[in-house]
């Protein structure tokens, strides 16, 4: 495997074996290169095991300290695939290089899910693991885009540093700002890759500065290139001082040179530059820097790390991907300089204490806690990835899902290398496991069963907007049910329903980009073309006044008749309170038999499952019984559901109802120039503006905002801001609409429903 140092590997599992276990505990004893790649440390809990905890460096220190899981993020078209490509070259994944839009016709490995699926692995296999140096390195596909909140969290929470990729030539583009926001808001550690060289006008140091203005970025380059565009040759390390060429057919050799003569001057310039911006964050060489004692290596390498882990300055890497330049250095650099799974603080919500954050400590030696946040559906059914954040995994035994309660048993436990699946029998905290066989959904927590932790909130929003879709052709159904399926596993705000009166599928979720791009999905994952409805929102009615009822249902045919009275009142149920219908019996005595009173409450529920004004489900309703009448023949369940349904009817108008639309908290970031326009177009939707908040050079627009007033914002925020604006939107709650939207409303619906 290229770059990975046998030399180093007997002493590593030396100094694991001698101290834990005795020789006898494998039946056969592995090649020392193999135990350290499966990662397969057996460990028995038995007084060798107890013995290695009076030590002063536990067992799985070492092998905890050589593990990165990263992820690589970028702008579109920054050459991400391009770059993730030579790393799975140098590190011995893949042995030949085919480009992105390359003539041999194969593409990318990375591209695979666009190309053809069955190419082989693709980074949107969830975790790809590289071996560099003697280091494990886990790279994490991050998603593209960022408008589901859930799935990208679940990404980011499972890294513990990353890449961000930027383009030489094109800076620092929109989907960077976005994509570097949010890394800072799920606080990960990274480092920035200035790509792309060689291209004509490429220009790192107006990159480095727009990251400094624009993404207001502590960072400082740690490399100089060589020359540019077509002169690019190489690259000089400040930390190190030496000038590193890239020879052989695809850059694999690296050659370490004395810095040429004609870049000293601007080197020591730059190396000052780097130890002047890590001093103002790490204390430790300040001190050194201010006696101006010369700093050597060690020490300027030493303190960017700490300063990189404590998310205070990020590092600048150069090179050319696409030239194979540069590549080797930036693993280096990943594994100098991005966090190890201990450096990295990781919290879990106790269900048992109402969504406390609780520490983990990140160790092999606590209760297991594992996230399974990717599924696949691979050869032989469902393939759930796991980040495990503490204690060890071991196949056979059982673990617990929190989210559902069930106990489950491991059958098989697997890692994944590229294509190939390799076995192992167990992994420890900070490891990405596959395993086979278990049910689950994306963002299920799995632990031992002794404590009752989750990695993510299990408070799932309701979705607020509705699509009906259904494939063109019939044939095509069972394709299109299984990616519904599939897409319900993995993303809990997704829902799908059949919609009762005209039989067609509805899906639900969190907005209008939300649901295109599952539609886009479905046309590109499972090749099925879906005819779209028009979107509709989630309205609800309510009542605002107490009203009577009194109905007697009587039917009389041959035989049994239907005979059934109530009588009493709807009113809406006080503001605040948990539950959405409430239904309360206060007969007193017999007039209805106790047996027919659980059939009332399901013929008022019913009822209330679709308000007369627009056929929209009433919410915030309390019914309440206070008499009626039974016939000893002609009385049944049925009689008096009917008559319970009828009543509500006959009662609801008076009861005067409104209609209730769900309200969003909108929240838009625009550059201040762009503000005025936003704001106006905000109140011209009907918003209310809450928050105007100065961030930089942005403005933060917090609004409330009906939903079916945001119908497009995205491309028209676009068109108002350059392209520069974004904005999140979430569900607040539902506010009654005025009174001339509820007539029109209320009129489409009575337009609407003889035509159907």
């Amino acid at each position: 495997m290229a770059g990975f140092r046998r030399s180093s590997t007997p002493r590593l599992l030396y100094s694991f074996y001698a101290s834990s276990l005795s020789r006898s505990t494998f039946s056969s004893s592995p090649s020392p290169a193999t135990a350290l790649l499966l990662g397969n440390f057996h460990l028995r809990y038995s007084s060798s095991a107890a013995r290695v905890k009076e030590d002063k460096e536990p067992w799985w220190k070492e092998s905890m300290e050589k593990l990165r899981n990263i992820g690589i993020s970028a702008h579109i078209d920054s050459g991400k695939t391009t770059l993730t490509e030579r790393v799975l070259y140098y590190t011995g994944r893949i042995h030949e290089i085919h480009e992105v839009r390359g003539k041999d016709g194969v593409g990318a490995k990375m591209d695979s899910m666009d190309l053809e699926r069955e190419k082989g692995i693709t980074i949107q296999s969830a975790a790809t693991y590289c071996t560099w140096n003697g280091y494990q390195v886990n790279i994490i596909d991050t998603p593209g885009h960022v408008d589901f909140t859930i799935e990208v969290e679940r990404a980011l929470r499972v890294l513990d540093g990353a890449i961000l990729v930027l383009c030489s030539v094109g800076g620092v583009q929109s989907q960077s700002i976005t994509v570097d926001r949010q890394m800072r808001r799920y606080e990960v550690p990274r480092l920035a890759f200035i790509n792309k060289l060689d291209r004509m006008g490429a220009d790192p140091w107006k990159v480095l500065n727009q990251a400094r203005s624009k993404l207001r970025h502590h960072s400082a380059a740690v490399q100089v290139p060589i020359g540019l565009e077509e002169e690019f040759k190489g690259l000089i390390d400040l930390v190190q001082l030496k000038a590193l060429y890239f020879h052989g057919s695809n850059g694999e050799k690296v050659t370490t040179e004395e810095v040429p003569a004609d870049m000293e001057a601007l080197v020591t310039e730059k190396r000052r530059e780097l130890i002047e911006m890590v001093s103002e964050v790490d204390d430790k060489l300040a001190e050194a820097f201010l006696s101006d004692e010369p700093i050597s290596p060690a020490d300027l390498e030493a303190a960017v790390r700490r300063a990189t882990v404590a998310r205070k300055f990020i590092p600048v890497f150069m090179g050319s991907a696409f030239k194979n330049k540069g590549v080797q250095p930036l693993l280096n650099g990943v594994l100098s300089y991005l966090p190890c799974p201990i450096e990295v603080s990781n919290y879990a919500l106790d269900q048992t204490k109402n969504e406390e954050k609780i520490m983990l400590n990140g160790t092999p030696d606590g209760r297991l806690v594992a996230l399974a946040f990717k599924l696949e559906e691979g050869r032989f059914g469902q393939l759930t990835y796991l980040r495990i954040y503490e204690g060890v995994i071991k196949r056979g035994e059982f673990i617990v899902n929190v989210n559902t309660g069930k106990k489950i048993k491991v059958p098989r436990l697997v890692r994944m290398h590229s294509d190939e699946m390799e076995d192992i029998q167990e992994a420890h905290a900070g490891q990405i496991v596959a395993v086979f066989g278990v049910d689950c959904a994306s963002g299920d927590t799995f632990t031992d069963g002794s404590v009752k932790y989750t990695m993510t909130s299990m408070n799932v929003p309701e979705p607020v907007m509705s699509l009906a879709v259904q494939p063109v052709s019939k044939d095509s159904g069972g394709q299109f049910s299984k990616a519904l399926n599939r897409f319900q596993k993995e993303d809990p705000t997704f829902r799908v329903g059949l919609d009762p009166e005209s039989g067609q599928t509805i899906i639900s979720g969190m907005g209008e980009l939300h649901l295109d791009i599952y539609v886009e999905r479905i046309k590109r994952e499972y090749k099925v073309d879906a005819t779209v409805g028009k979107p509709r929102v989630n309205f609800r009615e309510t009542v605002t006044q107490r009203a009577e009822f009194d109905y007697l249902h009587k039917k009389q045919t041959g035989g049994q008749g239907q005979y059934g009275r109530v009588c009493g009142y709807i009113e809406p149920l006080p503001q605040g309170s948990p539950t959405k219908f409430e239904f309360e019996n206060i007969i007193v005595g017999q007039a209805i038999p106790s047996n027919f009173i659980p059939a009332i409450e399901k013929g008022f529920r019913e009822a209330a499952n679709s308000g007369s004004l627009i056929g929209h489900p009433v919410e915030n309703l309390r019914v309440v019984l206070t008499d009626g009448a039974a016939h000893a023949v002609d009385s049944s369940e049925l009689a008096f559901k009917l008559a319970s349904i009828y009543a509500f009817r006959q009662c609801y108008a008076a009861a005067r109802p409104v209609i209730l639309e769900p309200v969003m908290l909108v929240e838009v970031k625009v550059p201040t120039e762009f503000q005025g326009t936003v704001g106006g177009d905000i109140n011209k939707r009907k918003g209310v503006i809450v928050g105007n908040d100065q961030d930089g050079d942005d403005s933060i627009i917090t609004a409330n905002v009906p939903l079916n007033n945001m119908f497009g914002y995205s491309t028209s925020l676009r068109s108002m801001t350059q392209g520069k604006g974004e904005f999140t939107m979430e569900y607040k709650e539902h506010l009654p609409v005025s009174n001339d939207v509820q007539m029109k409303l209320v009129s489409n619906y009575k337009g609407s429903k003889p035509a159907e």
